[in-house]
């Protein structure tokens, strides 16, 4: 089972959609996928209850007051992370993870509380001696502006790898709204952002091998 977690400690910069689309990439591909939701507004669950029965089913379970072991034969667990979190907590998600996704936002304000996330994340012993890689993703660029220009500087800057950057859309909350994922879409317009998220995908495809070498 691959296990990765989508966490950063500043709200709002898109974790949870980084998380169900993930899970619905997964669901998609033909794998039994689960999203554990860690964070007491429980929009992951939201979004699953509202998931068509047509869509490749994805399994949502309440960690946010206790975390529970997956179903047996689950293949992918997907762990969307609360906001401001204590660092026994992370350290605790840490340890459930093979890899860890870092949504990042072009913003002033996320680029210091992630500057902050990272020194955190980097003294933990697992991170510190390369057992759990950190997968950058830059999210929501509005390319050829000022603001993700400003992004990729602070990116090259943070010792980790930047494996994906997201353009910013309506429609990742338009499809939010009905239980569903871009990965879900079959339309020319979709596509085009799907390609966004063609290198993480390959990152994690590439991650399991070497987990199963």
């Amino acid at each position: 089972m691959l296990s990765v977690l989508v966490t950063n400690t500043k709200g709002g910069c898109g974790k949870t959609t980084l998380a169900t689309n993930l899970a619905a990439a997964f669901a998609n591909a033909g794998h039994a996928t689960v999203i554990a939701d860690c964070d007491r507004q429980r929009s992951s669950l939201a979004w699953a209850a509202r998931r068509p029965i047509d869509d490749p089913p994805v399994t949502a379970v309440d960690w946010s007051r206790k975390i529970a072991d997956p179903a047996a034969g689950t293949t992918r667990l997907v762990i969307d992370a609360p906001a401001a979190m204590r660092r026994g907590q992370v350290e605790e998600l840490v340890r459930l993870a093979d890899l860890i996704v870092l949504p990042v936002l072009p913003s002033f304000f996320d680029e210091g509380a992630t500057r902050k996330f990272i020194a955190t994340l980097d003294k933990m012993k697992p991170v510190r001696k390369g057992k759990r890689a950190v997968a950058v993703v830059g999210n929501r660029i509005k390319p050829r502006t000022r603001s993700a220009a400003g992004l990729e500087h602070f990116l090259n800057g943070i010792g980790h790898h930047t494996v994906a950057l997201l353009r910013d859309t309506q429609m990742y909350p338009a499809v939010a709204a009905q239980g569903r994922s871009l990965f879900d879409l079959r339309g020319l317009r979709a596509r085009g952002f799907l390609a966004d998220w063609l290198p993480l995908l390959t990152y994690l495809d590439e991650t399991t091998s070497k987990m199963e070498q």
